[in-house]
């Protein structure tokens, strides 16, 4: 190839480069208004969607150099949003997770990218969406992308939209697998209001499971006493099933009832979580 023609075609990559930086607002010095800069947010990011990690594994998935990945790191840990254990397997490795404060700057990140991102693409007609999508991978594939590894799934503090999901799977599973009516879809909507209206997020949590973009668990910690904390709205979606979804959302519960002092949780209704103990597997 000419030069003449590889510095043409240098240029419009530079200047796509240029156009796109700008679009995506990575030039501001904090992403999507927040106090994160795009470095931190990405960490952020992995860190959601893998259930324990290392620094190590961090630095070589993201290709940032090890001293800046602490330094990142290191602030994280000083505003509450990461944990520390040590490995099992090596003791020079510490696994890192997110704490409850930073799965809350994750659903905040998340939510604020997914809402810019529509916006931009509502701009466009649903045939000029495919194409921009298209071009994307095209970029992808030429430049050697690596296929993302399937997260199996994330869990995340609930958002607006969530507990009209929650009353609806109730509702619809409940109906399908037991042939219950819609009394127990109300049931489900008053227990969702009350926690919404009372919500103390000192002693109480929502988890919602995602996966791929898809609201597919969800479970309830709420307050009944000083030392007794109540299991309700346990639910996994069929087609997640299996992936150990249940289990890590119960895991979840457990370790915020320890660490906010509760000495005993009980569960909604033994016999209905009995009956429908495989909705929860």
């Amino acid at each position: 190839m000419p030069r003449a023609d590889l510095s043409q075609r240098v240029e419009a990559v530079r200047r796509f480069n240029r156009f796109y930086t700008r679009q995506i607002g990575v030039l501001h010095e904090k992403l999507l208004r927040s106090p994160f800069s795009l470095s931190e947010a990405r960490v952020v990011w992995e860190l959601a969607h893998r259930e324990k990690t290392t620094a190590t594994q961090l630095s070589l998935e993201l290709g940032l150099d090890a001293g800046y990945l602490s330094r990142i790191l290191s602030g994280f840990e000083k505003r509450g949003l990461i944990a520390k254990q040590s490995s099992e397997t090596d003791g020079r490795q510490s696994l890192l997770s997110l704490t409850d404060e930073g799965q809350q700057a994750f659903a905040m990140l998340n939510a604020r990218s997914h809402n810019e991102i529509a916006a931009m693409l509502e701009k466009l007609s649903p045939t000029d969406q495919g194409r921009l999508v298209e071009a994307m991978q095209t970029i992808e594939e030429l430049l050697g992308a690596q296929p993302e590894s399937k997260v199996p799934y994330l869990l995340r503090p609930h958002q607006p939209g969530d507990m009209g999901w929650v009353v609806q799977r109730h509702g619809v599973l409940y109906a399908e697998e037991y042939g219950w009516n819609e009394e127990f879809e109300a049931l489900v909507a008053e227990i969702v209001a009350k926690f919404i209206q009372h919500y103390d997020p000192k002693r109480e949590r929502c988890w919602i499971a995602e996966r791929e973009g898809e609201n597919v668990g969800c479970i309830f910690l709420v307050k009944q006493s000083d030392t007794v904390a109540k299991l309700r709205l346990f639910l996994v979606e069929p087609k997640a099933r299996g992936l150990g979804i249940g289990t890590r959302l119960v895991n979840e519960c457990v370790r915020f009832a320890r660490q906010v002092g509760y000495q005993k949780i009980t569960l909604w209704t033994n016999s209905v979580l009995l009956a429908a103990r495989h909705i929860y597997g």
